[in-house]
């Protein structure tokens, strides 16, 4: 997620998130994550897109017991935690500043035989991907980073980096701009794209993609 302190003032309708602490129950666990907006912004608060996705996990949809999956633009770490819960191997990734924030949740909600299975990593998206083996992962999750326009391009190449033909990619996002269709659009290109969820609550939807016209997986 991208690191934007935003103007408290300016700001309606958000004071969820400047509560410092959220608490949620996933995989028989109680999950606090600590909240930082006034520091890190966008990226330090639990957005719906997340709580959904973790739902979507918990629920059974994809298999993640022994499989690998990466976290893009982890936050607060919520998705990558609840998929470690759920027996995943999961490399929970995102830049660099954001990244002790994101141990500090990892480490406070990951029962201590289950951290080995989490490992926390810096991610900036079309950049650092030489510490990362092209197709490592089975699983890509993604939960609210299809809002930068500017990071479309670099987010594209690393999911193509990251992707084998047998991985499934999870983005869970709300449409809020053309510019989220657009990059539907993009990601259509390279990958088949479906949706597979919507919560009407929420209003998220939560989109699959795969490599080329590889339709089985997960």
């Amino acid at each position: 997620m991208a690191l934007v302190p935003y103007d408290e003032t300016a700001v309606v309708g958000l004071q969820r998130f400047h509560k410092p602490l959220a608490t949620f129950a996933f995989a028989n666990h109680t999950i606090q994550i600590q909240q930082d907006w006034r520091q890190l912004g966008v990226a330090a608060v639990v957005w719906d897109a997340a709580v959904v996705l973790c739902t979507y996990l918990e629920m059974g949809a994809v298999e993640l017991r022994g499989r690998s999956a990466v976290e893009l633009g982890a936050g607060t770490g919520l998705v990558g935690i609840v998929a470690a819960l759920l027996g995943a191997h999961v490399t929970i990734t995102d830049r660099k500043v954001a990244l002790e924030f994101l141990k500090s949740n990892v480490q406070a909600n990951l029962p201590l035989h289950i951290q080995p299975k989490a490992v926390v990593k810096e991610l900036t998206w079309g950049q650092n991907m030489g510490s990362f083996s092209p197709g490592e992962f089975d699983l890509i999750l993604g939960a609210d980073i299809i809002y930068l326009e500017e990071t479309f391009t670099d987010l594209l190449q690393t999911l193509e980096h990251l992707c084998s033909n047998r991985s499934v990619v999870l983005l869970a996002c709300r449409i809020r701009y053309e510019r989220d269709n657009n990059f539907l659009a993009m990601l259509a290109k390279q990958f088949t794209v479906s949706k597979v969820h919507y919560d009407p609550e929420k209003d998220v939807h939560i989109y699959k993609a795969q490599k080329g016209n590889q339709r089985e997986g997960l």
